[in-house]
């Protein structure tokens, strides 16, 4: 994943493109904690990064089962 997915990016996935994206986003997650545990961890914004993203996908998930259409400015 890159650095800061854009939501509009993810707007435009469907719903198994997201779980993908999110199962990506969580292993990816894993494996920065456990460098940084191990003091192997060179980027430590990547971290906050990827939580981001997490929580953005989290966030278009529940929108889309509330049935929230929300509007991009331009």
């Amino acid at each position: 994943m890159a650095a800061g997915t854009k939501a509009s990016e993810l707007r435009e996935l469907s719903d198994e493109e997201l779980l993908v994206k999110l199962r990506e986003a969580k292993e990816e997650l894993f494996k920065l904690r456990f460098q940084a545990a191990t003091g192997q961890l060179e980027n430590n914004g990547r971290l906050k990064a990827v939580r981001k993203d997490i929580a953005r996908i989290y966030t278009l998930m529940r929108e889309r089962e509330l049935g929230i259409e929300t509007v991009e400015s331009a």
